[in-house]
């Protein structure tokens, strides 16, 4: 396992990803593809989590109190259309709780959600939907109504 490091040290590195990213989305209309990668030090920052190592299988960050987080990014675009959806939620990994960041389109964090394991599971166990129940992928806004909004930019820290 690495020795963990201070997130605050990857903050210029982000910074210059981040606008790199969203210069060419400007140029070019698509993603360049690191959404992931600045959700998951974004989320453990304000989170105060610790990120697991690279290609961890299940979890992408631990908390404080053991918790095994595995950390899902959005970018929420002006003018997106609505039923974006998670990427794959493998309940075959070991895992506690899914976060979601939500970030603008220059990736400042707007919103972060956490559900639980059970609460995941029920979900993307719940019959009907082929694209939850085989490709484990949850829409943003049935992922909010399952979990706990835990940090947001419009307040501190909800209780």
């Amino acid at each position: 396992m690495k020795e963990p490091f201070d997130l605050s040290t990857l903050d210029g590195t982000i910074e210059v990803a981040k606008a790199a990213a969203s210069r060419y989305r400007e140029l070019t209309g698509k993603p360049l593809g690191i959404t992931g990668e600045v959700g998951e030090v974004l989320a453990a920052r304000l989170l105060g989590l610790e990120l697991a190592d690279t290609r961890q299988p299940g979890y992408d960050a631990v908390g404080c109190d053991g918790r095994r987080v595995q950390i899902k990014s959005r970018c929420i675009l002006p003018n997106a259309k609505p039923g974006q959806r998670l990427g794959s939620i493998r309940l075959d990994y070991e895992w506690d709780t899914v976060a979601l960041i939500l970030m603008n389109q220059n990736f400042e964090p707007l919103a972060i959600y956490e559900a639980s394991r059970s609460a995941v599971e029920r979900e993307l166990l719940r019959p009907g939907s082929k694209s939850r129940n085989e490709r484990g992928a949850v829409g943003v806004s049935k992922f909010k109504a399952i979990g706990k909004l835990l940090w947001s930019c419009d307040e501190e820290r909800p209780a």
